[in-house]
Protein backbone atom coordinates (compact mmCIF):
# COMPACT_ATOMS: atom_id res chain seq x y z
CA UNK A 1 0.00 0.00 0.00
CA UNK A 2 1.39 3.39 -0.91
CA UNK A 3 1.31 6.29 1.51
CA UNK A 4 -1.28 8.09 -0.62
CA UNK A 5 -3.80 5.25 -0.09
CA UNK A 6 -3.53 5.16 3.68
CA UNK A 7 -6.39 6.22 5.91
CA UNK A 8 -7.22 6.28 9.59
CA UNK A 9 -9.12 3.27 10.88
CA UNK A 10 -11.66 5.32 12.86
CA UNK A 11 -12.52 8.83 14.01
CA UNK A 12 -11.44 7.90 17.54
CA UNK A 13 -8.14 6.72 16.09
CA UNK A 14 -7.30 10.04 14.46
CA UNK A 15 -8.41 11.97 17.56
CA UNK A 16 -6.16 9.83 19.78
CA UNK A 17 -3.29 10.16 17.30
CA UNK A 18 -3.56 13.96 17.10
CA UNK A 19 -4.05 14.20 20.85
CA UNK A 20 -1.05 11.91 21.25
CA UNK A 21 1.05 14.19 19.09
CA UNK A 22 0.01 17.12 21.30
CA UNK A 23 0.24 15.35 24.67
CA UNK A 24 3.93 15.10 25.38
CA UNK A 25 6.76 16.42 27.49
CA UNK A 26 5.42 19.93 27.00
CA UNK A 27 2.39 18.98 29.11
CA UNK A 28 4.23 17.43 32.03
CA UNK A 29 7.56 19.29 32.06
CA UNK A 30 7.30 22.56 30.14
CA UNK A 31 3.84 23.64 31.33
CA UNK A 32 4.49 23.34 35.11
CA UNK A 33 7.84 25.12 34.70
CA UNK A 34 6.27 27.97 32.76
CA UNK A 35 3.41 28.29 35.23
CA UNK A 36 5.70 28.35 38.27
CA UNK A 37 8.09 30.88 36.75
CA UNK A 38 5.33 33.20 35.53
CA UNK A 39 3.09 33.71 38.52
CA UNK A 40 1.22 30.42 38.91
CA UNK A 41 -2.44 31.33 38.61
CA UNK A 42 -1.56 34.54 36.75
CA UNK A 43 -0.02 32.45 33.97
CA UNK A 44 -3.33 30.66 33.45
CA UNK A 45 -5.06 33.86 32.28
CA UNK A 46 -2.89 34.57 29.18
CA UNK A 47 -2.61 30.81 28.72
CA UNK A 48 -6.35 30.35 28.19
CA UNK A 49 -6.53 33.57 26.14
CA UNK A 50 -3.86 32.18 23.82
CA UNK A 51 -5.74 28.88 23.70
CA UNK A 52 -8.91 30.65 22.49
CA UNK A 53 -7.23 33.21 20.22
CA UNK A 54 -4.44 31.09 18.72
CA UNK A 55 -4.75 27.40 19.58
CA UNK A 56 -8.37 26.69 18.62
CA UNK A 57 -8.65 28.97 15.52
CA UNK A 58 -5.32 27.99 13.94
CA UNK A 59 -5.87 24.35 14.88
CA UNK A 60 -9.23 24.30 13.08
CA UNK A 61 -7.61 25.96 10.06
CA UNK A 62 -4.94 23.24 9.97
CA UNK A 63 -7.48 20.43 10.24
CA UNK A 64 -9.47 21.92 7.37
CA UNK A 65 -6.47 22.60 5.16
CA UNK A 66 -5.14 19.10 5.72
CA UNK A 67 -8.37 17.25 4.95
CA UNK A 68 -8.92 19.22 1.74
CA UNK A 69 -5.31 18.66 0.67
CA UNK A 70 -5.80 14.93 1.17
CA UNK A 71 -8.79 14.98 -1.17
CA UNK A 72 -6.49 16.43 -3.83
CA UNK A 73 -3.99 13.63 -3.19
CA UNK A 74 -1.55 15.70 -1.11
CA UNK A 75 -0.31 14.76 2.36
CA UNK A 76 2.61 17.11 3.00
CA UNK A 77 2.70 20.68 4.29
CA UNK A 78 4.49 22.13 1.22
CA UNK A 79 1.93 20.77 -1.22
CA UNK A 80 -1.12 21.58 0.91
CA UNK A 81 0.01 25.08 1.87
CA UNK A 82 0.84 25.75 -1.78
CA UNK A 83 -2.77 24.97 -2.68
CA UNK A 84 -4.25 27.16 0.05
CA UNK A 85 -1.67 29.91 -0.47
CA UNK A 86 -2.13 29.74 -4.26
CA UNK A 87 1.50 29.80 -5.20
CA UNK A 88 5.14 28.95 -4.74
CA UNK A 89 5.78 31.22 -1.74
CA UNK A 90 3.30 29.36 0.47
CA UNK A 91 4.57 26.04 -0.89
CA UNK A 92 8.17 26.79 0.09
CA UNK A 93 7.05 28.16 3.46
CA UNK A 94 5.32 24.81 3.85
CA UNK A 95 8.77 23.22 3.79
CA UNK A 96 9.22 24.67 7.28
CA UNK A 97 6.19 22.58 8.25
CA UNK A 98 8.40 19.56 7.49
CA UNK A 99 11.53 21.06 9.06
CA UNK A 100 9.92 21.68 12.45
CA UNK A 101 8.81 18.12 13.30
CA UNK A 102 12.00 16.65 11.82
CA UNK A 103 14.42 18.98 13.62
CA UNK A 104 12.49 18.79 16.90
CA UNK A 105 12.75 15.00 16.58
CA UNK A 106 16.55 15.39 16.50
CA UNK A 107 16.50 16.20 20.22
CA UNK A 108 13.03 15.16 21.38
CA UNK A 109 13.68 11.44 21.07
CA UNK A 110 16.79 11.88 23.21
CA UNK A 111 14.75 13.46 26.02
CA UNK A 112 12.34 10.58 25.50
CA UNK A 113 15.17 8.13 26.14
CA UNK A 114 16.06 9.97 29.36
CA UNK A 115 12.53 9.28 30.62
CA UNK A 116 12.87 5.57 29.89
CA UNK A 117 16.28 5.56 31.57
CA UNK A 118 14.84 7.20 34.69
CA UNK A 119 11.92 4.74 34.78
CA UNK A 120 14.32 1.81 34.55
CA UNK A 121 16.56 3.16 37.31
CA UNK A 122 13.57 3.70 39.59
CA UNK A 123 12.53 0.09 38.98
CA UNK A 124 16.07 -0.90 39.94
CA UNK A 125 15.85 0.93 43.28
CA UNK A 126 16.01 4.67 42.62
CA UNK A 127 18.51 7.27 41.49
CA UNK A 128 20.41 7.73 44.75
CA UNK A 129 18.46 10.59 46.34
CA UNK A 130 18.45 9.92 50.10
CA UNK A 131 15.07 10.42 51.82
CA UNK A 132 16.80 11.59 55.03
CA UNK A 133 19.09 14.22 53.49
CA UNK A 134 18.27 17.93 53.49
CA UNK A 135 16.56 19.47 50.43
CA UNK A 136 19.74 21.11 49.11
CA UNK A 137 21.62 17.79 49.17
CA UNK A 138 18.71 15.97 47.56
CA UNK A 139 18.44 18.52 44.75
CA UNK A 140 22.23 18.37 44.22
CA UNK A 141 22.07 14.57 43.97
CA UNK A 142 19.15 14.78 41.56
CA UNK A 143 21.02 17.27 39.37
CA UNK A 144 24.13 15.09 39.46
CA UNK A 145 22.17 12.08 38.23
CA UNK A 146 20.59 14.22 35.50
CA UNK A 147 24.05 15.32 34.36
CA UNK A 148 25.14 11.68 34.33
CA UNK A 149 22.14 10.59 32.24
CA UNK A 150 22.47 13.45 29.77
CA UNK A 151 26.33 13.54 29.87
CA UNK A 152 25.94 17.32 29.87
CA UNK A 153 29.37 17.94 31.40
CA UNK A 154 31.30 16.93 28.27
CA UNK A 155 30.79 16.15 24.59
CA UNK A 156 30.79 12.63 23.23
CA UNK A 157 29.16 9.27 24.01
CA UNK A 158 31.52 7.86 26.63
CA UNK A 159 31.35 7.90 30.43
CA UNK A 160 34.50 6.60 32.15
CA UNK A 161 35.59 5.01 28.88
CA UNK A 162 32.31 3.16 28.32
CA UNK A 163 29.21 3.95 26.28
CA UNK A 164 26.74 5.46 28.69
CA UNK A 165 23.52 3.61 29.50
CA UNK A 166 21.38 6.44 28.08
CA UNK A 167 22.84 5.80 24.61
CA UNK A 168 21.38 2.31 24.75
CA UNK A 169 18.02 3.70 25.82
CA UNK A 170 18.21 6.07 22.82
CA UNK A 171 18.74 3.02 20.58
CA UNK A 172 15.65 1.37 22.07
CA UNK A 173 13.45 4.44 21.64
CA UNK A 174 14.69 5.02 18.07
CA UNK A 175 13.87 1.44 17.07
CA UNK A 176 10.36 1.73 18.55
CA UNK A 177 9.70 5.02 16.74
CA UNK A 178 10.94 3.83 13.36
CA UNK A 179 9.07 0.54 13.63
CA UNK A 180 5.66 2.09 14.28
CA UNK A 181 6.14 4.81 11.66
CA UNK A 182 7.04 2.13 9.11
CA UNK A 183 3.88 0.22 10.03
CA UNK A 184 1.87 3.20 8.78
CA UNK A 185 -1.15 5.04 10.08
CA UNK A 186 -3.80 2.53 11.15
CA UNK A 187 -1.48 -0.41 11.90
CA UNK A 188 1.31 1.66 13.43
CA UNK A 189 0.65 5.12 14.84
CA UNK A 190 -3.10 4.68 15.45
CA UNK A 191 -2.68 1.25 17.02
CA UNK A 192 0.09 2.44 19.33
CA UNK A 193 -1.78 5.58 20.41
CA UNK A 194 -5.00 3.62 20.98
CA UNK A 195 -3.41 1.83 23.95
CA UNK A 196 -0.67 4.31 24.90
CA UNK A 197 -3.08 7.20 25.53
CA UNK A 198 -5.33 5.26 27.96
CA UNK A 199 -2.26 3.77 29.64
CA UNK A 200 -0.80 7.25 30.02
CA UNK A 201 -4.05 8.51 31.56
CA UNK A 202 -4.13 5.61 34.05
CA UNK A 203 -0.50 6.22 35.10
CA UNK A 204 -1.12 9.95 35.50
CA UNK A 205 -4.31 9.43 37.50
CA UNK A 206 -2.54 7.04 39.88
CA UNK A 207 0.14 9.64 40.57
CA UNK A 208 -2.45 12.45 40.80
CA UNK A 209 -4.52 10.58 43.41
CA UNK A 210 -1.37 9.96 45.42
CA UNK A 211 -0.35 13.61 45.20
CA UNK A 212 -3.78 14.95 46.19
CA UNK A 213 -3.83 12.70 49.27
CA UNK A 214 -0.35 13.70 50.49
CA UNK A 215 -0.21 14.83 54.14
CA UNK A 216 1.22 18.27 54.91
CA UNK A 217 4.95 18.58 55.43
CA UNK A 218 5.43 18.21 59.22
CA UNK A 219 8.11 20.92 59.30
CA UNK A 220 5.83 23.57 57.76
CA UNK A 221 2.24 22.25 57.62
CA UNK A 222 0.63 25.68 57.21
CA UNK A 223 2.33 26.42 53.89
CA UNK A 224 3.49 23.08 52.49
CA UNK A 225 0.23 21.25 51.87
CA UNK A 226 -1.98 20.21 48.98
CA UNK A 227 -4.27 23.24 49.25
CA UNK A 228 -1.27 25.58 49.06
CA UNK A 229 -0.15 23.85 45.87
CA UNK A 230 -3.60 24.13 44.29
CA UNK A 231 -3.86 27.73 45.50
CA UNK A 232 -0.57 28.61 43.79
CA UNK A 233 -1.76 27.13 40.51
CA UNK A 234 -5.22 28.69 40.42
CA UNK A 235 -5.11 31.96 42.38
CA UNK A 236 -3.58 34.64 40.13
CA UNK A 237 -0.93 37.13 41.15
CA UNK A 238 -2.12 39.95 38.91
CA UNK A 239 1.22 41.77 39.14
CA UNK A 240 2.70 39.04 36.96
CA UNK A 241 0.32 40.03 34.14
CA UNK A 242 2.26 43.28 33.76
CA UNK A 243 5.32 41.32 32.67
CA UNK A 244 5.39 40.71 28.87
CA UNK A 245 7.32 37.49 29.48
CA UNK A 246 4.21 35.94 31.07
CA UNK A 247 2.23 36.51 27.85
CA UNK A 248 5.09 35.29 25.66
CA UNK A 249 5.50 32.13 27.70
CA UNK A 250 1.75 31.43 27.56
CA UNK A 251 1.55 31.79 23.77
CA UNK A 252 4.67 29.68 23.28
CA UNK A 253 3.27 26.99 25.56
CA UNK A 254 0.04 26.78 23.54
CA UNK A 255 1.93 26.37 20.27
CA UNK A 256 4.32 23.78 21.67
CA UNK A 257 1.60 21.88 23.51
CA UNK A 258 -1.12 21.70 20.85
CA UNK A 259 1.33 21.05 17.98
CA UNK A 260 -0.18 24.08 16.21
CA UNK A 261 2.18 25.26 13.46
CA UNK A 262 4.22 22.04 13.68
CA UNK A 263 3.04 20.61 10.37
CA UNK A 264 1.69 17.52 12.18
CA UNK A 265 -2.04 18.28 12.21
CA UNK A 266 -2.05 19.27 8.54
CA UNK A 267 -0.49 15.90 7.68
CA UNK A 268 -2.69 13.79 9.97
CA UNK A 269 -5.89 15.49 8.75
CA UNK A 270 -4.95 14.82 5.11
CA UNK A 271 -5.78 11.14 5.60
CA UNK A 272 -9.38 11.87 6.63
CA UNK A 273 -12.33 11.31 4.32
CA UNK A 274 -14.35 14.14 2.79
CA UNK A 275 -17.23 13.78 5.24
CA UNK A 276 -15.11 13.21 8.35
CA UNK A 277 -15.84 15.88 10.93
CA UNK A 278 -12.76 18.11 11.37
CA UNK A 279 -14.48 20.67 13.62
CA UNK A 280 -15.53 18.30 16.39
CA UNK A 281 -12.38 16.19 15.99
CA UNK A 282 -10.18 19.27 16.33
CA UNK A 283 -12.03 20.47 19.40
CA UNK A 284 -11.95 17.01 21.01
CA UNK A 285 -8.21 16.54 20.49
CA UNK A 286 -7.51 20.03 21.87
CA UNK A 287 -9.69 19.38 24.93
CA UNK A 288 -7.93 16.06 25.52
CA UNK A 289 -4.59 17.80 25.43
CA UNK A 290 -5.76 20.45 27.89
CA UNK A 291 -6.98 17.77 30.30
CA UNK A 292 -3.57 16.09 30.29
CA UNK A 293 -1.72 19.39 30.57
CA UNK A 294 -3.73 21.30 33.16
CA UNK A 295 -5.66 18.69 35.14
CA UNK A 296 -2.85 16.13 35.22
CA UNK A 297 0.54 17.67 34.42
CA UNK A 298 0.09 20.94 36.29
CA UNK A 299 -1.76 19.62 39.31
CA UNK A 300 0.62 16.69 39.81
CA UNK A 301 3.89 18.55 39.44
CA UNK A 302 3.13 21.89 41.05
CA UNK A 303 1.14 20.46 43.95
CA UNK A 304 3.73 17.81 44.82
CA UNK A 305 6.59 20.29 44.56
CA UNK A 306 4.89 22.79 46.89
CA UNK A 307 4.09 20.08 49.47
CA UNK A 308 7.62 18.73 49.65
CA UNK A 309 9.82 21.65 48.61
CA UNK A 310 7.81 24.73 49.51
CA UNK A 311 6.70 27.57 47.28
CA UNK A 312 10.06 29.35 46.99
CA UNK A 313 11.97 26.16 46.12
CA UNK A 314 9.27 25.18 43.63
CA UNK A 315 9.76 28.44 41.75
CA UNK A 316 13.54 28.04 41.85
CA UNK A 317 13.45 24.47 40.54
CA UNK A 318 10.77 24.84 37.87
CA UNK A 319 12.25 27.65 35.85
CA UNK A 320 13.19 25.61 32.81
CA UNK A 321 11.97 22.96 30.44
CA UNK A 322 13.38 19.98 32.34
CA UNK A 323 13.89 21.11 35.92
CA UNK A 324 10.55 20.12 37.44
CA UNK A 325 10.52 16.60 36.04
CA UNK A 326 14.20 15.84 36.36
CA UNK A 327 15.36 17.96 39.33
CA UNK A 328 12.49 18.58 41.73
CA UNK A 329 10.24 15.52 41.38
CA UNK A 330 12.98 12.99 42.22
CA UNK A 331 13.26 14.83 45.53
CA UNK A 332 9.49 14.51 45.92
CA UNK A 333 9.59 10.77 45.20
CA UNK A 334 12.47 10.29 47.65
CA UNK A 335 10.33 11.77 50.45
CA UNK A 336 7.14 9.95 49.43
CA UNK A 337 6.23 6.48 50.77
CA UNK A 338 6.77 3.91 47.98
CA UNK A 339 8.46 6.73 46.08
CA UNK A 340 10.44 4.46 43.77
CA UNK A 341 7.23 2.85 42.52
CA UNK A 342 5.59 6.20 41.88
CA UNK A 343 8.81 7.47 40.30
CA UNK A 344 8.85 4.53 37.89
CA UNK A 345 5.17 5.12 37.02
CA UNK A 346 5.76 8.86 36.51
CA UNK A 347 8.75 8.52 34.19
CA UNK A 348 7.18 5.65 32.26
CA UNK A 349 4.17 7.91 31.75
CA UNK A 350 6.53 10.64 30.49
CA UNK A 351 8.04 8.10 28.10
CA UNK A 352 4.60 7.20 26.73
CA UNK A 353 3.72 10.90 26.40
CA UNK A 354 6.97 11.55 24.56
CA UNK A 355 6.73 8.62 22.15
CA UNK A 356 3.16 9.44 21.05
CA UNK A 357 4.55 12.87 20.13
CA UNK A 358 7.76 11.70 18.48
CA UNK A 359 5.85 9.30 16.22
CA UNK A 360 3.96 12.29 14.88
CA UNK A 361 7.24 14.07 14.12
CA UNK A 362 8.52 11.42 11.71
CA UNK A 363 5.24 10.82 9.88
CA UNK A 364 4.99 14.27 8.14
CA UNK A 365 8.56 13.97 6.86
CA UNK A 366 8.00 10.43 5.63
CA UNK A 367 4.83 11.50 3.80
CA UNK A 368 6.69 14.43 2.23
CA UNK A 369 9.59 12.26 1.01
CA UNK A 370 7.26 9.67 -0.49
CA UNK A 371 5.09 12.32 -2.11
CA UNK A 372 7.87 14.53 -3.47
CA UNK A 373 10.22 11.79 -4.67
CA UNK A 374 7.67 9.12 -5.56
CA UNK A 375 9.34 6.42 -3.46
CA UNK A 376 7.77 3.50 -1.62
CA UNK A 377 6.95 3.42 2.07
CA UNK A 378 10.04 1.30 2.81
CA UNK A 379 12.39 3.65 0.97
CA UNK A 380 10.71 6.72 2.47
CA UNK A 381 11.02 5.28 5.98
CA UNK A 382 14.69 4.43 5.37
CA UNK A 383 15.49 7.95 4.15
CA UNK A 384 13.72 9.64 7.04
CA UNK A 385 15.20 7.24 9.59
CA UNK A 386 18.68 7.90 8.25
CA UNK A 387 18.31 11.68 8.48
CA UNK A 388 16.70 11.44 11.92
CA UNK A 389 19.47 9.20 13.29
CA UNK A 390 22.16 11.57 11.99
CA UNK A 391 20.37 14.44 13.73
CA UNK A 392 20.11 12.42 16.95
CA UNK A 393 23.81 11.57 16.85
CA UNK A 394 24.69 15.23 16.37
CA UNK A 395 22.69 16.27 19.44
CA UNK A 396 24.01 13.30 21.43
CA UNK A 397 27.62 14.13 20.61
CA UNK A 398 27.38 17.87 21.39
CA UNK A 399 25.87 17.16 24.79
CA UNK A 400 27.97 19.55 26.91
CA UNK A 401 25.60 21.99 28.60
CA UNK A 402 22.94 20.74 26.14
CA UNK A 403 23.98 23.51 23.73
CA UNK A 404 22.95 21.75 20.50
CA UNK A 405 19.62 20.72 22.00
CA UNK A 406 18.90 24.23 23.27
CA UNK A 407 19.87 25.93 19.99
CA UNK A 408 17.67 23.73 17.81
CA UNK A 409 14.84 23.93 20.33
CA UNK A 410 14.86 27.73 20.33
CA UNK A 411 15.25 28.49 16.62
CA UNK A 412 13.16 25.62 15.27
CA UNK A 413 10.95 24.57 18.18
CA UNK A 414 10.01 28.14 19.09
CA UNK A 415 10.74 30.81 16.45
CA UNK A 416 9.77 28.89 13.31
CA UNK A 417 6.50 27.63 14.81
CA UNK A 418 5.27 31.23 14.97
CA UNK A 419 6.19 31.70 11.31
CA UNK A 420 4.45 28.57 10.02
CA UNK A 421 1.33 29.20 12.11
CA UNK A 422 1.16 32.77 10.79
CA UNK A 423 1.45 31.68 7.16
CA UNK A 424 -1.21 29.00 7.68
CA UNK A 425 -3.84 31.32 9.15
CA UNK A 426 -3.18 33.94 6.43
CA UNK A 427 -3.54 31.30 3.70
CA UNK A 428 -6.78 30.03 5.24
CA UNK A 429 -8.52 33.29 6.14
CA UNK A 430 -7.13 35.73 3.57
CA UNK A 431 -5.62 34.14 0.46
CA UNK A 432 -8.14 31.34 -0.14
CA UNK A 433 -10.71 33.33 1.83
CA UNK A 434 -12.52 32.81 5.11
CA UNK A 435 -15.89 31.98 3.49
CA UNK A 436 -14.39 29.20 1.35
CA UNK A 437 -12.36 27.95 4.29
CA UNK A 438 -15.38 27.75 6.58
CA UNK A 439 -17.43 26.05 3.87
CA UNK A 440 -14.77 23.36 3.63
CA UNK A 441 -14.52 23.07 7.43
CA UNK A 442 -18.28 22.54 7.78
CA UNK A 443 -18.34 19.72 5.23
CA UNK A 444 -19.64 16.75 7.26
CA UNK A 445 -19.39 18.70 10.53
CA UNK A 446 -21.80 18.02 13.39
CA UNK A 447 -21.15 21.49 14.79
CA UNK A 448 -20.33 24.81 13.15
CA UNK A 449 -17.40 27.04 13.94
CA UNK A 450 -18.90 29.90 16.02
CA UNK A 451 -19.03 33.30 14.38
CA UNK A 452 -16.80 34.82 17.03
CA UNK A 453 -14.10 32.23 16.24
CA UNK A 454 -14.48 32.90 12.51
CA UNK A 455 -13.96 36.61 13.20
CA UNK A 456 -10.96 35.70 15.36
CA UNK A 457 -9.45 33.62 12.55
CA UNK A 458 -9.44 36.54 10.14
CA UNK A 459 -8.62 39.48 12.36
CA UNK A 460 -7.58 38.71 15.92
CA UNK A 461 -5.38 35.61 15.44
CA UNK A 462 -3.04 37.20 12.84
CA UNK A 463 -2.78 40.45 14.81
CA UNK A 464 -2.23 38.72 18.17
CA UNK A 465 0.30 36.39 16.56
CA UNK A 466 2.20 39.30 15.02
CA UNK A 467 2.38 41.19 18.32
CA UNK A 468 3.43 38.14 20.34
CA UNK A 469 6.02 37.12 17.74
CA UNK A 470 7.45 40.65 17.69
CA UNK A 471 7.76 40.72 21.48
CA UNK A 472 9.19 37.20 21.49
CA UNK A 473 11.93 38.14 19.03
CA UNK A 474 12.64 41.43 20.83
CA UNK A 475 13.10 39.65 24.16
CA UNK A 476 14.98 36.54 23.04
CA UNK A 477 16.64 36.77 19.64
CA UNK A 478 19.39 39.34 20.47
CA UNK A 479 20.83 37.15 23.20
CA UNK A 480 20.87 34.04 21.04
CA UNK A 481 22.29 35.96 18.10
CA UNK A 482 25.05 37.40 20.31
CA UNK A 483 26.02 33.90 21.47
CA UNK A 484 26.27 32.91 17.82
CA UNK A 485 28.24 35.88 16.43
CA UNK A 486 30.08 37.74 19.21
CA UNK A 487 33.80 37.42 19.89
CA UNK A 488 35.66 37.28 23.20
CA UNK A 489 35.98 41.05 23.60
CA UNK A 490 32.24 41.58 23.18
CA UNK A 491 31.44 38.76 25.59
CA UNK A 492 33.84 40.24 28.15
CA UNK A 493 32.30 43.71 27.90
CA UNK A 494 28.78 42.33 28.35
CA UNK A 495 29.84 40.14 31.28
CA UNK A 496 31.55 43.08 32.96
CA UNK A 497 28.35 45.13 32.69
CA UNK A 498 26.27 42.26 34.07
CA UNK A 499 28.67 41.71 36.97
CA UNK A 500 28.68 45.42 37.80
CA UNK A 501 24.88 45.43 37.89
CA UNK A 502 25.11 42.58 40.41
CA UNK A 503 27.37 44.86 42.51
CA UNK A 504 30.32 42.49 42.22
CA UNK A 505 33.80 43.91 42.76
CA UNK A 506 37.45 42.93 42.61
CA UNK A 507 38.32 39.25 42.40
CA UNK A 508 34.67 38.24 42.64
CA UNK A 509 33.81 40.36 39.59
CA UNK A 510 36.81 39.00 37.67
CA UNK A 511 35.83 35.42 38.46
CA UNK A 512 32.28 36.08 37.31
CA UNK A 513 33.47 37.62 34.02
CA UNK A 514 35.98 34.83 33.31
CA UNK A 515 33.43 32.10 33.97
CA UNK A 516 30.75 33.77 31.82
CA UNK A 517 33.12 34.40 28.91
CA UNK A 518 34.66 30.93 29.01
CA UNK A 519 31.22 29.29 29.11
CA UNK A 520 30.00 31.23 26.09
CA UNK A 521 33.17 30.71 24.09
CA UNK A 522 33.09 26.99 24.84
CA UNK A 523 29.47 26.80 23.62
CA UNK A 524 30.00 28.80 20.44
CA UNK A 525 31.35 26.00 18.16
CA UNK A 526 28.37 23.75 18.97
CA UNK A 527 25.99 26.69 18.49
CA UNK A 528 27.42 27.46 15.07
CA UNK A 529 27.40 23.81 14.04
CA UNK A 530 23.78 23.56 15.18
CA UNK A 531 22.93 26.45 12.90
CA UNK A 532 24.77 24.65 10.12
CA UNK A 533 22.57 21.60 10.71
CA UNK A 534 19.42 23.76 10.65
CA UNK A 535 20.40 25.59 7.46
CA UNK A 536 21.54 22.37 5.78
CA UNK A 537 18.21 20.70 6.60
CA UNK A 538 16.30 23.73 5.28
CA UNK A 539 18.27 23.61 2.02
CA UNK A 540 17.62 19.89 1.64
CA UNK A 541 13.88 20.32 2.21
CA UNK A 542 13.65 23.29 -0.15
CA UNK A 543 15.40 21.31 -2.89
CA UNK A 544 13.10 18.36 -2.29
CA UNK A 545 10.09 20.70 -2.48
CA UNK A 546 11.29 21.95 -5.87
CA UNK A 547 11.70 18.38 -7.12
CA UNK A 548 8.27 17.48 -5.82
CA UNK A 549 6.65 20.53 -7.42
CA UNK A 550 8.04 19.61 -10.84
CA UNK A 551 6.87 16.04 -10.38
CA UNK A 552 3.38 17.10 -9.32
CA UNK A 553 3.09 19.54 -12.21
CA UNK A 554 4.13 16.85 -14.66
CA UNK A 555 1.30 14.72 -13.28
CA UNK A 556 -1.20 17.53 -13.97
CA UNK A 557 -1.79 18.15 -10.25
CA UNK A 558 -3.33 21.44 -9.03
CA UNK A 559 -0.36 22.99 -7.21
CA UNK A 560 -1.48 26.57 -6.80
CA UNK A 561 -5.07 26.39 -5.64
CA UNK A 562 -6.59 27.14 -9.03
CA UNK A 563 -9.74 25.22 -8.18
CA UNK A 564 -12.17 26.30 -5.45
CA UNK A 565 -12.28 24.18 -2.28
CA UNK A 566 -15.56 22.49 -3.28
CA UNK A 567 -13.93 20.96 -6.39
CA UNK A 568 -11.99 17.78 -5.68
CA UNK A 569 -9.89 16.95 -8.70
CA UNK A 570 -11.07 18.00 -12.14
CA UNK A 571 -8.88 18.33 -15.21
CA UNK A 572 -6.68 21.39 -15.00
CA UNK A 573 -6.93 23.90 -17.88
CA UNK A 574 -3.84 23.77 -20.07
CA UNK A 575 -1.07 26.15 -19.10
CA UNK A 576 -2.30 26.77 -15.56
CA UNK A 577 -0.69 25.79 -12.29
CA UNK A 578 2.86 26.26 -13.52
CA UNK A 579 5.60 26.89 -11.01
CA UNK A 580 6.05 30.53 -10.18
Amino acid sequence: MTEQKQQWGSRLGVILAVAGSAVGLGNFLRFPGNAAQNGGGAFMIPYFIAFLVLGIPIGWAEWTMGRYGGRKGFHSAPAIMGVWGKGAFARYMGAFGVLIPLAVYFYYVIIESWCLCYAWNYLQGGIGVSPTADVATQVATSKSFFAEVTFSESDGFLADGQIHQSVWFWVITSVINIYFVFRGLSKGIEKFCSWAMPAMAVCALIVLVRVLTLPPDPTNPAEQNVLSGLNFMWNPDFEALKNPQTWLAAAGQIFFSLSVGFGVIINYASYMRKKDDVVLSGLTSSATNEFFEVALGGMITLTAAVVFLGLAATKDNTGGTFSTGFFALPVVFARMPAGNIFGAIWFFMLFLAAITSSLSMLQPTKAFVEEALGVTRSVGTAIVAGVAILGNLFVLWFSKDLVALDTIDFWVGSVMIFVVAGVQIVCFAWITGLDKGLKEAHEGAQMRIPGVIAFTMKWISPAYLLVIFGLFCWKNVPGYWANLTWDEAQFRTAALEAGTEKKLEGAELQAFVDKDVNTKLAAQPATRLSWGVILGTIGLLMATTAVGARRWRAQGRDLDGLYPPDDERGAKPAGQGALR
